[in-house]
């Protein structure tokens, strides 16, 4: 038996509802507090058994529940017992209601078992309606003070989220100011090799000209080469930089174009001739025939670059080689990719350092650091990876490196 109480004011939220439950075998004692009950924002739900009460109790929250003593089989104190030892209604309030005439032994009994008041009777309607108003009132006070407490606990939990993100914004700011610094460190010492050494070049050749001498050709093509080699490595340093800031603000431009991958490399080598001489190696492409590619030929002829002066620079006068091939992919055998590998077998990697080396400011361990930014390899990957291709390296210390680079021979570029 369960009856609703009154209309519920349209602007009363449903939160404000408080449930009263009324226990009593008597169907006519039910009733007649149901009309005494008619309270705003007030649902009051009948049992006539303790079964049927302990039932209600699981499905909802009661304000207040009140307990006829005289029942059959449980009677009010035992059913006052029982919820009083559960945990999900041990903190509803109970309220007996029992004959005028109960002994002062019953009424111990009675806050024994759980009870914390009497109703006697007959009813007074103005004491129950009060005492009941009473316990509405604790009620949707202690509600309010659980709310509290819940979001006073969900703004320390938000204020920890915020702290932690805090602090994870501090180290982050720190760690970007020592990459700035080290950057800058860098930037200063690598600008700083070739400039002063164009500028002890033009202090040489100020004095020998205030002396008299005269340079011949070939001494004047050999100063051109070294002062187009410290030039040349100045732009690269300088576009470097600028391609570093193309990549983070997504504006690195790409321009597809069917590229044969093997000629590029071949040409590669041959701009390169006199480096590959200086660091006493050779560099051999390997390809059984040419492969076309859809692809920026300018961004891959440049990360190809970077693999290359990087096998040059630890070649450790020990040969370089380029093996391209066509290659499928496992998962789908209608997608065909290029593998270009530059293979080198001077000092080698570590191999934590192999996924390491691909970020920016990364030049490996430090007995094998060698010049630059530390960009070269982060800008070589980026490119791959705008192609929708994958750049990965290999190596064990003592037994060279082999940088693969994986490109799709349609285009793929983001």
């Amino acid at each position: 038996m369960e009856t609703a109480f009154s209309a519920f004011d349209d602007v009363a939220a449903e939160t404000d509802l408080v449930k009263i439950l009324l226990v009593d075998d008597i169907v006519e004692n039910l009733l007649a507090l149901e009309a005494l009950l008619k309270l705003p924002n007030a649902q009051v739900f009948c049992a006539t058994t303790a079964t049927q009460a302990l039932e209600l109790m699981l499905e909802h929250e009661f304000a207040l529940a009140l307990i006829d003593v005289q029942m059959p089989e449980i009677n009010g104190f035992e059913l006052a017992r029982m919820m009083h030892s559960t945990e999900r209604t041990r903190h509803t309030p109970i309220v007996l209601v029992t004959a005028a005439s109960i002994q002062k032994s019953s009424s111990v009994k009675g806050y024994e078992s759980g009870a914390i008041d009497f109703l006697y009777k007959p009813l007074d309607n103005d004491i129950v309606r009060s005492k009941v108003k009473v316990f509405i009132e604790l009620y949707r006070q202690r509600r309010e003070l659980k709310r509290q407490v819940e979001a006073m606990k969900a703004a320390q939990e938000a204020q920890k989220v915020l702290l932690d993100k805090l602090q994870n914004t501090q180290d982050d700011l720190q760690q970007a100011m020592r990459l700035r610094d080290d950057f800058m460190s860098m930037v200063s010492h690598e600008l700083r090799t070739p400039l002063n050494t164009l500028k002890l070049e033009l202090y040489t050749r100020r004095i020998h000209l205030e002396r008299g001498a005269e340079f011949s050709a070939e001494r004047i093509g050999a100063m051109l080469d070294n002062d187009e080699r410290q030039l040349n490595q100045l732009v690269r340093l300088i576009n470097d930089m600028t391609d570093v800031s193309r990549i983070r603000t997504g504006q690195l431009s790409m321009r597809p174009t069917n590229t044969d991958l093997v000629a590029l490399a071949t040409r590669l080598i041959d701009q390169f001739s006199r480096q590959i001489d200086i660091a006493q190696s050779r560099a051999t492409v390997h390809a059984s025939a040419p492969i076309i590619a859809l692809v920026d030929e300018f961004r891959i002829e440049q990360a190809l670059t970077n693999l290359l002066t990087n096998a040059i620079r630890h070649c450790a006068e020990k040969p370089i080689d380029i093996y391209i091939e066509r290659i499928r992919d496992q998962g789908d055998a209608r997608a065909e990719f290029a593998s270009i590998v530059v293979r080198d077998y001077g000092r080698g990697i570590d191999p934590t350092d192999c996924e390491r080396i691909f970020e920016q400011f990364e030049r490996g361990s430090n007995e094998h650091k060698g010049s630059g930014l530390g960009l070269g390899l982060f800008i070589a990957n980026q490119i791959v990876l705008a192609h929708g291709g994958k750049l990965s390296a290999e190596s064990s210390p003592g037994e060279g490196a082999a940088f693969r680079m994986v490109l799709p021979l349609t285009a793929a570029i983001e």
